[in-house]
């Protein structure tokens, strides 16, 4: 595959995860719904990743790391969001830590968490060629 099929190849299965996103979202899958947040993030970065380095992403799922790797200018805020974004990948991988936060996010709260999450990804693809 070239560097662009990889962006592309990325891109499109990005799509396929918001799309579960909002479906968990809508099933009442809070944890669910925002681990799949994560993963449409993920991969927009990793598409990000190969289009600056022109190799393969690494197979990591650190938000903040993946971003220094493709090169990116973030500010304090959007570095504490992936921060905080990366949290969501470990409770909704995890067994027991998917218990544990069951009950803490509310329709709200995630709501408001995936509309942040599209936010960003809308910026990111802006350095997308």
């Amino acid at each position: 595959m070239d560097t662009q099929q990889i962006i592309q190849y990325w891109l499109k299965t990005s799509e396929d995860d918001i799309r579960v996103a909002q479906h968990l979202y809508e099933a009442k899958d809070y944890p669910q719904a925002l681990f799949f947040g994560h993963l449409f993030l993920e991969k927009i970065l990793k598409a990000l990743v190969v289009q600056a380095t022109g190799e393969h992403a690494p197979g990591i799922h650190k938000l903040l790391r993946l971003a220094n790797l493709a090169g990116l200018e973030l500010t304090e805020s959007q570095k504490e969001f992936l921060l905080k974004v990366t949290a969501y990948n470990i409770e909704g991988r995890y067994p027991d830590e998917l218990l544990s936060v069951k009950d803490k996010y509310s329709e709200t709260y995630c709501r408001e968490e995936l509309n942040k999450i599209k936010e960003l990804v809308q910026w990111l693809k802006t350095g997308i060629r």
